[in-house]
Parts: structure tokens; C-alpha cells; sequence
């Protein structure tokens, strides 16, 4: 009976504040940081689980410690019988409930209890010899709805309403898995967009992108309107007329100044604004939605939970859905948030970037396409090329497409130089039994 004999973390965080990559309206000098996890076993098989919360700097080592704080549900515990039942592992992490407390379900312990599942469900793949995608996608609808808690969905999603979606998807599978292996799944770059950029840099990184084949840029606005207008500017006439390129205001606004601004930038055709305001203001992104159409709104990465996700869809507050890999309560929930989005019949394209973040949620995206819509259109994860070769499967894109991962797992190990070069000074490295 193997179990896990070790919880290890780590606090990781890369200086890139120094060239101001990830800079935007509200987080001007971010340190791309990873609170980092490993569940080590006693299996003979050798094979461990990791994964991460990202954060951007200070605050990381209190990430860390809402990790270790997890500790005595998982040292111990049968390997076997955890990963048997996903959905019961999720819970028993989620339903503590002088840990929920501290939510309930959302913040710095629930993205903690996220990365503990994700730690799982790479441990489960590895163990499975598949890519997480394709894990995911070769479970049947009935072990799919079994993953998600309804506990304040049925109003939106029953779990019925949510096999109907999957088992409408079964037919195909195979072939569009084989499609994906193929052709990749769509990208769309941040990379042209930070505001820390000159103006010659935010020029030829926008021509580079069409080059490269990305079928969308993203430009972050919201600290100077005047900027902003001058910037884009130079971004359209980069890329040329048609070429979508999306904003992304950080959070910056009040209701009323998101509908003025967008309004006033309107005149560049953006593809949508993302993040017009507070995450959690439901009715405001609503009220937007509404005042600056046709440009459509965009948000999630900053959405703490299903509930809240449930809630924007349902007020009309959200055009694209943006899941995170490491916000919400790992893999469980966010398989919960794309069968909400597929109810709905909204996109999802992923937030991405960071520390680690395209490697994740790729998965997710794959794992949509094959057995929850059955669809690429007008569907794309955001590619920002950051620190992808401190993983030992960096994601892979050409031609402006993801290329379907291949290697075991859920591509969330970082490689151990890596990890030992960026440890936190006086960071502390946790491996008690």
C-alpha cells in the first residue's frame, strides 16, 4: 500500500521586474513567483506529483505556508485511494472546515488546496503514462461528473444537465484527439503588450507576432488613456487593419470609467476588454458588457471560484471565459467552470503566461476540445514566452499553435536546478514526514 511520505515546498520567484516583463496598469513591478509543491511516495515506481500556485513576489511565502497547512491530510495517505477517486481527494481537501474558514473556497488557502489536486492529477497521469489531457479526456462522462461538486451549481448546472453536455461530446473523441495530436490547439500572444515596453519594442514584438502566426495580440491599457490611444495606434498600424488585438485594463476601473474608456478606444476595434474592473463585482461587469458592445468582456483569471463564475454567466457579465490553472481549487473545479461555460455556450480562452502557467492550463483547453464542446472556433489559450525553460516539458508552440503535449503528466515540474537557483532567500524548504 504505498503512500505519500513527504509534502516538500518551495518558494520560487524569478526578478523579472527588472525588464518589467508582466508590467501592467496595476502591477508594475511583478516577480513571477511559484509556490511550489511535491508529493513524494513510497512506491517503488519512483514517480512524484508537483505543482504550483502562481503569485508575483511578496506574499508567495504566505502562499507557501497555506501549503503546508495541508500537510496532515496527505502525508500518510494511501496513494491508491486517492487518486481511485479524484472527486473524494478534492473534497476532503476542500471540506476541511477550519481551513474553508479562512474562505470559504477562494484566496490563499483555496489555490493552495488547488495545487495539492494538481499535484495529484500529475502524479495520476505520470502513474497512467499519459499526457493530463488526454487522462482526462479518455474518462467517461460518469467519472467526469463524479470529479465535480454541484454544492451551489444546480441552479445553473445540474449534475444531469452536465453528463448530457459530456456524453453529447463522446462521439468523436478519438478523432479529434488524433485532430489535436495534429494540428495543436490555437495561441493568441501577450507578448508585444507590457507597459514597461518602448515603443520600438512594442512594435516589432507586434509584427514578430504576426509573423510567428498568432491570430490575436493583447495589449494592456488603464493607467493613461492618452497612452493608451497612442499605443494602440502603433500596434494597429503594426499588425494592420482587421488583425484583432485584445486590452486588458488589470482590474483598473470603476464601472462607469470602463465603459468611458473602452468607448473612447473603440475606434481601434478591440477584440475585448479583459478585466475591466473587480473580479468579484458580478453586476459592474454586467453594466459593461452592456455599455461598451460590440466589444466583447473578458475575465477570469482573477475568479476565485465556480460560484462566482456561475454568477457572471448568468448576469450576462462575461463574453470569454479566462480560467487559471492555479487560481481556483485545481483541476476538479475547473473542469466544474468549462462545463458552466459549455451550458452557457461561451468561450474559454485560458489567462496564461506567469510562471508556469501556459504548461498548466493547455491541458484544460485540450482536454475542453475533445470532450466537453468538441471545438476550437474562436477558442485560444494565451501564450506569453516567459520562463518556460525552467519546466521539464515546456510547452511547445509554432505557428501560433500549442502543440499538444505528449510527456506523462501535467507539465507542472520545474526542473530541480531551477528550483534550487530562484529558492527565496531564507526561504524555507519543508520535508517532514
Amino acid at each position: 500500500m504505498p503512500t505519500i511520505v513527504n509534502v516538500d515546498t518551495r518558494d520560487i520567484r524569478f526578478p523579472t521586474s527588472l525588464s518589467l516583463d508582466g508590467s501592467d496598469a496595476m502591477n508594475p513591478d511583478p516577480d513571477y513567483s511559484a509556490a511550489y509543491v511535491v508529493l513524494r511516495t513510497d512506491a517503488p515506481d519512483g514517480l512524484e506529483g508537483h505543482a504550483f500556485v502562481f503569485t508575483i513576489g511578496r506574499g508567495n511565502d504566505v502562499q507557501v505556508a497555506a501549503l503546508d497547512a495541508l500537510r496532515e491530510h496527505l502525508v500518510g495517505a494511501d496513494v491508491d485511494e486517492l487518486l481511485a477517486d479524484m472527486g473524494a481527494a478534492s473534497r476532503r481537501l476542500v471540506h476541511d472546515s477550519q481551513l474553508r474558514w479562512l474562505g470559504p473556497e477562494k484566496g490563499v488557502m483555496h489555490m493552495a488546496i488547488g495545487a495539492a489536486v494538481n499535484a495529484l492529477w500529475d502524479l495520476r497521469a505520470k502513474r497512467a503514462g499519459q499526457p493530463l489531457w488526454l487522462h482526462l479526456a479518455q474518462l467517461s462522462p460518469e467519472e467526469l461528473v463524479s470529479l465535480v461538486d454541484f454544492r451551489y451549481l444546480t441552479d445553473a448546472l445540474t449534475p444531469d444537465e452536465a453528463l448530457a453536455i459530456l456524453r453529447a461530446a463522446e462521439p468523436g473523441r478519438a478523432e479529434r484527439i488524433a485532430h489535436l495530436l495534429e494540428v495543436g490547439y490555437p495561441a493568441y500572444t501577450t507578448t508585444p503588450g507590457w507597459l514597461g515596453y518602448s515603443d520600438e519594442k512594442l512594435d516589432r514584438l507586434c509584427r514578430e507576432a504576426v509573423a510567428d502566426g498568432f491570430p490575436q495580440i493583447k495589449l494592456k491599457v488603464g493607467a493613461d488613456l492618452a497612452e493608451d490611444r497612442r499605443r494602440l495606434a502603433i500596434a494597429r498600424a503594426a499588425v494592420g487593419p482587421g488583425y484583432p488585438i485584445a486590452i486588458d485594463a488589470n482590474q483598473r476601473w470603476d464601472v462607469a470609467d470602463a465603459v468611458d474608456w473602452v468607448n473612447a478606444l473603440a475606434e481601434f476595434e478591440p477584440a475585448w476588454i479583459e478585466e475591466p474592473t473587480s473580479p468579484d463585482d458580478i453586476l459592474g461587469h454586467a453594466a459593461i458588457a452592456r455599455g461598451v458592445a460590440p466589444v466583447r468582456v473578458a475575465t477570469g483569471e482573477h475568479v476565485q471560484n465556480r460560484v462566482v463564475f456561475k454568477q457572471l454567466l448568468q448576469a450576462g457579465g462575461m463574453d470569454v471565459m479566462q480560467i487559471d490553472a492555479t487560481r481556483v481549487g485545481g483541476v476538479n473545479e475547473n473542469i466544474a467552470n468549462l462545463l458552466l461555460a459549455a451550458k452557457f455556450g461561451v468561450r474559454v480562452c485560458p489567462h496564461a503566461g506567469g510562471v508556469g502557467l501556459c504548461e498548466a492550463v493547455q491541458h484544460l483547453s485540450m482536454f475542453d476540445y475533445v470532450a466537453v464542446t468538441g471545438t476550437m472556433e474562436d477558442r485560444m489559450i494565451e501564450y506569453v514566452d516567459h520562463l518556460h525553460e525552467h519546466f521539464t516539458t515546456p510547452v511547445v508552440v509554432r505557428a501560433g499553435r500549442y502543440l499538444a503535449p505528449t510527456a506523462p503528466g501535467a507539465g507542472t515540474e520545474m526542473l530541480a536546478a531551477s528550483i534550487d537557483e530562484y529558492a527565496w532567500r531564507g526561504a524555507r524548504v519543508a520535508a517532514r514526514s
